[in-house]
């Protein structure tokens, strides 16, 4: 009876197994061609892939040493300097390509720091509720009352300057969206079959948390992430322009629009031409996360 009922069983949890790794497989493919058929989240894609590529390769594009300096001091756009120079001579053109290193690390890095540290808190609120819940969301609601540049702009100023401490700057100033995010889908999640089921099974909340309701919260968190990284690049930027961020001769495109500023009137290319970059390289992260968005939203499925 016994090696009956194991026989009967078996094909039974491999049908299921199977029939879940084809679902997942269905909607993985699915959200793929939503974003492939989307225009515009593709044209973000291959911009954003074009900057990787910059970042990476930067040595080899650039056509001058990003800090060294020289004669040709505020020459407008020429053969030998595609984007002209500053005030001591330096190559705008190689500036800007290897501002991009800087200014995609700030984004990333500071969207990590905010999702890690945000998913975590919103985790622990959703799930244990109480007194965890109301401390921690009293906390974020305090951080939530400053606008998202001005507590950077404090927490930057707390730190000191240099960009290691604007990038955690950034990143701190993202924890309360990502903190209420997490914690509204988990309050949905946790009142789930599937998630009562495994609470009386025996699962421990360590294990409900990173199993059965994480898994299930993911997508708002990779919409949000993919948006922030526009906004972290934004505020990064705006940080270098007043000095507290990345500092010269770093080629950071907020810095050289700071040490730019003051000859706008002669020397236009010197603050152009990073302003462009940080548009670019916002609008490609706007667009991959609206892409994102249509996807991975169940509702706009026909």
């Amino acid at each position: 009876m016994v090696s009956t009922q194991g026989q009967a069983v078996a094909p039974s949890a491999a049908t299921d197994a199977l029939g879940r790794d084809i679902k997942h497989r269905s909607r993985r493919d699915e959200i793929v061609r939503r974003m492939v058929r989307n225009r515009t989240a593709m044209a973000g894609v291959i911009v954003a892939c074009g900057l990787l590529l910059t970042a990476i390769f930067a040595p080899l594009i650039a056509t001058h040493d990003p800090i060294a300096t020289s004669t040709d001091a505020l020459q407008g756009p020429s053969r030998h300097h595609l984007m002209g120079t500053d005030h001591i001579g330096r190559d705008i053109f190689s500036r800007v390509v290897y501002g991009t290193r800087y200014s995609l690390r700030m984004g990333l890095v500071a969207v990590l720091i905010g999702g890690l540290s945000g998913t975590v808190i919103g985790l622990a609120a959703g799930h244990y509720g109480g007194l965890i819940d109301n401390v921690l969301m009293r906390i974020i609601d305090a951080l939530m009352s400053f606008p998202g540049i001005l507590l950077a702009l404090v927490i930057a100023t707390t730190l000191g300057t240099g960009l290691t401490n604007a990038m955690i700057a950034v990143g701190v100033s993202w924890i309360p969206q990502f903190a209420r995010l997490v914690r509204s889908n988990v309050l949905q999640v946790r009142s789930m079959p599937y998630v009562e089921s495994a609470r009386s099974a025996g699962c421990g909340d360590f294990r409900l948390m990173t199993r059965h309701i994480f898994p299930n919260v993911t997508t708002p968190i990779i919409v949000l992430g993919s948006l922030g990284i526009a906004s972290a690049i934004l505020v990064g930027s705006s940080l270098s322009f007043l000095g507290l961020g990345a500092q010269p001769p770093t080629p950071e495109w907020g810095a050289i629009l700071s040490q730019g500023r003051q000859y706008i009137n002669r020397a236009w290319w010197v603050m152009t031409f990073p302003g462009i970059a940080i548009t670019i390289t916002v609008m490609a992260a706007n667009l991959i996360g609206d892409g994102l968005r249509d996807a991975l939203d169940p509702r706009l499925k026909v």
